[in-house]
């Protein structure tokens, strides 16, 4: 086996200083090429016989782009390296029985890519992972950042790598030196205690960079396109406001996630239902606008893309969108001018489909928690996202897809926002890098006497004047509005 490629700057670092040891940890921010480094110290410890195999635990997504990163970078016989997708390890007895084997027979080195996604200790891919890790001498763990929400996040990771660096053999004792709970609402974290210890013991096991310290990247830029919705979704988004509104909890998270969900479906371009079966409560949606193309979600797309010649990536929240945009694409552009990128693909259509990206298509129509992981997109340098969740740590692994080493250009960035809705809540809180649910949650206890008034800022998107005030309501949508809030059945918004 021989290495094809050189170790940059930063790179050299990280191996000089795990080289030595059996455990570690590349906390290499998206771009940096931790990948290349991983590999490097794979290759010192087969040269010195240490290890017979390797065990390559990644997303399920990136299997392919792993194992092109290696043939990249590999010179040689490349049976020795095992891949196999974490999330197949919650499910799939049959590979943990091989894997357990494998681990068993051999002196295997275990690499798990991504490990925020082993976060969570009782998750049955982390006890699985641990199982196999307990019969690996040499392991090492891959993220761009230590922590994606608080440092709760750190013990599955390095319980998985050996208990004794963290000294705890459980979970309840380390949130017993660690952990503040809030009495009233179960799960949730006050605060963080002795975070001085957390550091100094991991330190000596742990290599970190960011991109800003050891690459010299093209610059980003960041523009945010408003479009405002139609009258009668306008009418639908506060009928549906109001209908989930009357079961908003602030205890009970779900009950929150249903008042978000549902209105971001209507930003989408779906009419909301809520059924009830039993004493459950479910929303259904379908298609708001016959036609999609009167959809003015997607005529603002139309209008971003349109004459562009460079390469584009569309993120988009919802299988249908990306189903319906690639379909409109192509009808108005030319047959293959876009292709599909999501969790709903095989793998071998995924691979094609990207195949297809980097040699004849203009635009990859994706969903970012799939295609926001490990893919190298550097070619191209425009991303649009059609549509945004309020998770930060899957939008930033989706923004760095093409902010990474190799990158030519400046990188620019679009946000479609709905005036005047949840959107701009949205894009405030991936900017501040807060949870949209945790942020919404703490300003209702901090603000129980203006409750209604919080509400009324995150539905509608700004500080609430009383809604005849509504920033870029045309004067006879509101009118309308007012005339029917008061109840009006589904002919009175089609």
């Amino acid at each position: 086996m021989k290495l094809k490629t050189e170790l940059q700057e930063h790179q050299i670092k990280a191996v000089e200083k795990l080289q030595h040891i059996k455990v570690g940890a590349l906390y290499m921010e998206m771009g940096t090429g931790k990948t290349r480094t991983a590999i490097e110290l794979i290759y010192r410890r087969f040269k010195k016989g240490k290890i017979d195999k390797v065990l390559w635990l990644c997303p399920c997504s990136v299997k392919t782009t792993i194992k092109r990163e290696l043939e990249k970078h590999i010179d040689g016989d490349l049976s020795n390296f095992i891949i196999a997708g974490i999330e197949s390890l919650s499910s799939s007895i049959r590979l943990n029985f091989e894997l357990l084997r494998l681990v068993e027979k051999y002196r295997v080195m275990l690499i798990v890519d991504e490990s925020n996604l082993v976060k969570n200790h009782r998750a049955k891919r982390t006890i699985n992972i641990t199982r196999l890790a307990e019969k690996c001498e040499y392991k090492l763990i891959l993220n761009g950042t230590p922590i994606s929400k608080n440092e709760k996040d750190l013990f599955s990771q390095w319980y998985i790598l050996d208990w004794r660096i963290l000294g705890y053999k459980s979970f309840w004792s380390f949130a017993a030196n660690h952990l503040e709970y809030d009495d009233k609402i179960p799960e949730k974290i006050n605060s963080v205690l002795n975070v001085d210890y957390l550091v100094k013991k991991i330190a000596p096991y742990t290599y970190q960079v960011k991109k800003s310290e050891c690459l010299d990247l093209p610059s980003k830029t960041y523009e945010t396109v408003y479009y405002h919705l139609t009258q009668a979704q306008y009418m639908h988004y506060g009928y549906v406001a109001d209908k989930l509104l009357f079961d908003l909890d602030e205890l009970k998270p779900y009950t929150i996630y249903r008042l978000f969900s549902g209105l971001q479906n209507v930003i989408a371009g779906f009419k909301v239902t809520e059924i009830k079966d039993g004493e459950e409560k479910h929303l259904i949606t379908e298609p708001f606008f016959k036609d999609p193309k009167d959809n003015p979600r997607i005529q603002k797309l139309f209008d971003i893309i349109d004459g562009m010649e460079d390469k584009v990536i569309i993120f988009c929240k919802y299988t249908y969108e990306i189903e319906i945009i690639t379909k409109l694409i192509n009808e108005t552009y030319g047959a293959g001018k876009a292709v599909e990128f999501y969790g709903n693909l095989n793998q071998k259509k995924r691979q094609e489909n990207l195949k297809k990206f980097e040699n004849e298509a203009q635009f990859l129509v994706a969903n970012k928690t799939c295609a926001g992981y490990g893919l190298n997109l550097q070619f191209c340098s425009y991303v649009i996202f059609y549509s945004n969740d309020w998770d930060y740590a899957t939008r930033s692994q989706a923004e760095d897809r093409v902010h990474r080493i190799g990158q030519q250009n400046n990188v620019h960035y679009i946000d479609i926002c709905a005036a005047n809705t949840l959107d701009e809540r949205i894009l405030k809180c991936l900017e501040r890098k807060e949870n949209l649910i945790d942020c919404f949650k703490y300003e209702l206890e901090q603000q129980k006497d203006k409750k209604q008034e919080l509400v009324e800022l995150y539905i509608y998107g700004r500080d609430h004047k009383g809604r005849l005030k509504r920033k870029g309501i045309k004067t006879e949508h509101i009118k309308a509005y007012e005339d029917l809030k008061e109840g009006y059945d589904d002919e009175d918004i089609q």
